[in-house]
C-alpha cells in the first residue's frame, strides 16, 4: 500500500474510488445503495466535490476488501495538498507597490486592471525602457532579479 500511496498522494479519494469501482465493473448507484448511502453522496465524492468521511470510508473499504484507513489517508494527503496550494497562492503578492510606479508609464491602461503575472514581460520591458531607478528597483523586487534580467536581456 505504501508505494501506491506515494504515487497517488494529493489525489482526491473519490477519484481513486471511482477508478476502483470501474476496474471492478461496479456501478456507483448500486454500490452506494449496498453501502447504505445515497447515490448522490457517492457521486459527489467521486467527482471531488465532497470529502470522504470516516464512517463511509470504513464501509467502502470493507465492501471492497481494501485495507482499513486507506481512503481516510488519501483524504488527509489531499487536504494537505490543498492547504499547501492555498498557502502558495496567498504568498504570491498580487501586484507591485503601485505607489512607487508613475501612472504616466502606464498612460494607456488602468494600472488596477493589469494582470501582473500574465503581462510580466510587457510590464518589465516598459519599466526598463521608460522607468526611473525607483520603478526599476520595485519591479526587480516584485518579479525577482533573475526573472527581470532574463526578460531584459532577451530581444
Amino acid at each position: 500500500m505504501e508505494k501506491t500511496l506515494d504515487i497517488i498522494k494529493g489525489i482526491h479519494p473519490g477519484f481513486v474510488l471511482e477508478r476502483e469501482l470501474e476496474k471492478r465493473n461496479l456501478g456507483k448507484g448500486q454500490f452506494a445503495i449496498s453501502a447504505g448511502e445515497f447515490p448522490q453522496t457517492l457521486t459527489a465524492i467521486t467527482k471531488g466535490k465532497r470529502r470522504m468521511n470516516t464512517p463511509l470510508a470504513m464501509k467502502i473499504e470493507k465492501l471492497l476488501g481494501i485495507e482499513e484507513g486507506y481512503f481516510m489517508i488519501l483524504q488527509v494527503y489531499y487536504d494537505i495538498a490543498q492547504e499547501k496550494k492555498k498557502n502558495k497562492n496567498e504568498n504570491i503578492k498580487a501586484s507591485p507597490n503601485l505607489n512607487l510606479l508613475r501612472k504616466v508609464i502606464f498612460w494607456d491602461t488602468d494600472m488596477k486592471t493589469i494582470d501582473w503575472q500574465k503581462q510580466k514581460k510587457a510590464v518589465v520591458k516598459r519599466i526598463f525602457e521608460r522607468g526611473n531607478e525607483m520603478e526599476k528597483k520595485e519591479i526587480s523586487r516584485f518579479y525577482g532579479k533573475q526573472t527581470v534580467d532574463a526578460i531584459v536581456n532577451t530581444k
